[in-house]
Formats: structure tokens, sequence, C-alpha cells
């Protein structure tokens, strides 16, 4: 668990230097915070996802593992709609970006380390990255979209589909693939100004995440409480047995149930606040849920290692 606790302690410690920016000012205002998840959004975050994807094997991006999480993923973003629905007052955007705080994984920075040093095979993170952002994004950025109201409703629909099919971030990653499946050697002239504009990304989401939390204390929002709360146990707790219910049923075992259940108890991906920040919908929910399943993603996946014999 070495490796787990070495990607917690570096994501804290870029989270606390983005404090501590917004503490002395450096980062004074929301305009200049949100300047960095609009550069890691628009720039960045396509830049690293281009050359995740691109250095995948195909064979890498279709397991049942993968399945399985997806499932999983799907399930528990549901569950968080019905309560929502039920009991919950909260507008569009909230209950979206609520549900993809419950399903979203931090496949990147804490997902590595964990594919690498807790399940002995990094190949698990790079597809399941890749899953969260050709289908789980353009569905998460097309219903937090705001459609022009001049339009019919089917075009505002198609609308909203499309901003999400085509936003830098989901394009990025489609380029990716394309490369990864048709084998494509990307030229050094490419590849090496991508590696070195996607190095960016995580770095700017983090700070831009800290400098957010500064005079911001969680749960602090009555209205919010309740479905923050909500979304965190579902992200803790309820993925990773929604996980090992669907991998037994997929016919997992042993190694491949225990990856399946590690990766659903990944916190949530700071890139879910990326986009709610960018498109300013439902950031109370999204940084309180990411920052409360960050400290508790940890003890979890101890559990689930002491269960699993690990």
């Amino acid at each position: 668990m070495v490796g787990v606790l070495e990607g917690f302690v570096i994501i804290f410690t870029i989270i606390f230097i983005g404090f501590l920016l917004a503490k002395f000012r450096v980062i004074s205002s929301d305009e200049q915070r949100l300047v960095l998840n609009r550069v890691a959004f628009f720039a960045a975050t396509p830049a690293l996802l281009f050359t995740v994807v691109s250095n995948s094997t195909p064979e890498e991006l279709f397991s049942l593992v993968i399945l399985g999480s997806s499932l999983a993923a799907l399930a528990t973003a549901t569950v968080f709609v019905l309560l929502s629905r039920l009991f919950f007052r909260m507008d569009r955007g909230s209950t979206v970006m609520g549900a993809a705080s419950t399903g979203y994984v931090n496949s990147n920075n804490i997902g590595l380390s964990v594919g690498m040093y807790v399940l002995d095979n990094p190949a698990y993170v790079a597809p399941l990255l890749v899953v969260q952002i050709v289908l789980f994004t353009p569905l998460v950025l097309a219903l937090i979209s705001e459609p022009s109201g001049a339009k019919s409703r089917p075009r505002q629909i198609a609308s909203a589909i499309s901003a999400g099919v085509f936003s830098p971030i989901v394009v990025g990653a489609a380029l990716g693939l394309a490369v990864t499946v048709t084998n494509f050697s990307t030229p050094l002239l490419v590849a090496e100004p991508m590696r070195i504009l996607g190095g960016a990304s995580i770095p700017m989401i983090l700070l831009s995440f800290g400098a957010s939390l500064y005079k911001a204390t969680p749960l602090a929002d009555i209205t919010q409480r309740s479905a923050t709360v909500t979304a965190t146990l579902l992200k803790v707790v309820v993925m990773p047995l929604f996980s090992a219910g669907i991998g037994w049923l997929l016919g997992l075992q042993g190694d491949l149930l225990y990856a399946v259940v590690i990766l659903a108890a990944l916190p949530t991906a700071q890139n879910v606040y990326n986009y709610a920040a960018t498109y300013q919908r439902g950031m109370t929910i999204t940084r309180d849920t990411i920052l409360l399943s960050t400290f508790l993603a940890l003890p979890a996946m101890l559990v689930i290692a002491a269960v699993f014999g690990r």
C-alpha cells in the first residue's frame, strides 16, 4: 500500500500549494483561479489524454475489468439521480455533477499508483480513463451545457450532445484512440509538444481545486449537505459493492475481481471539478465530494485489501 500512500501525498501536496497561493493572494479571485481550469480544459487535458491513450494498446482498452467498472459507475450514478429526484431539491446541473461525482474515478493520479503498486498492473488504468472520457464525459457535458432558447427541443438536445462530443477533451481522447487502433506512429514534433503540454493538466486542475478550498468549508452549504454526503457514500461504499456484484456476475475471480473493486474505490476525479468550474454547474457538491472521497478512499482500499486477503 506504499504506492497508494505516495499517490495521496503527492496530490494533497499540490492541492495545499494551490490553497497557499489563494491564501497569500497570488491567486486573488475566482476569475484568476478559473483561468487554470479553462487552460486545462481547452489545451492541457486534451494533450494529456491524447498522449495517454495513444500509448495504450487495443487489447488494454477492452476487458471484463473495464466493463465491470463502467457498469458499476453507471449504476451508482443512476442511484444518485433517483435519490436526487426523490429527496434533494437540486437544479439539473448540480444533479448531473453529483451523479458524475459518484461514478467518475480518479484514474489518472491515484489510479496510476494503485494500478502499479496495488494491482501490479497499470494496464487497467488507461482504458478506464478512455471509457470515462470517450463515453461518460460527452454525456456529462451535454447535460450541463445550456442550450439556446431559440432552438426547438430536439435541436437543443442535439446541440448539447454535439457540444459534449466535440469538446476538446473528447477530441483529444478520440484522436489518441485513433492512433492506437491504427497503430500509427506519432511524429516526434507532434508527440513531444503534446507530452509537455499534457504535463501541465493535472497540476493546474489540482492548484485550482486547492485555491477553491481557501475560505471554503466542506459541507458548509446546508442546501447541498445531504446530497454531498450521499454522493460521497455512494462513491466510497456503494460503488465498490456494485463492482463486486457485477464482477461476480461477469465471472471475474481472484485478481480480476480484486482489480474491479479496488478501481471502484478510487476517489472522485479532479476532472469532474474542472467540468463543473468550466461550465459553472454544481461546483459545491463536486468540490466537497472530491475532497471527502479523497480522504476516505484510502481507508476504503485498506478494508478491501483486508477482505481479499492482500
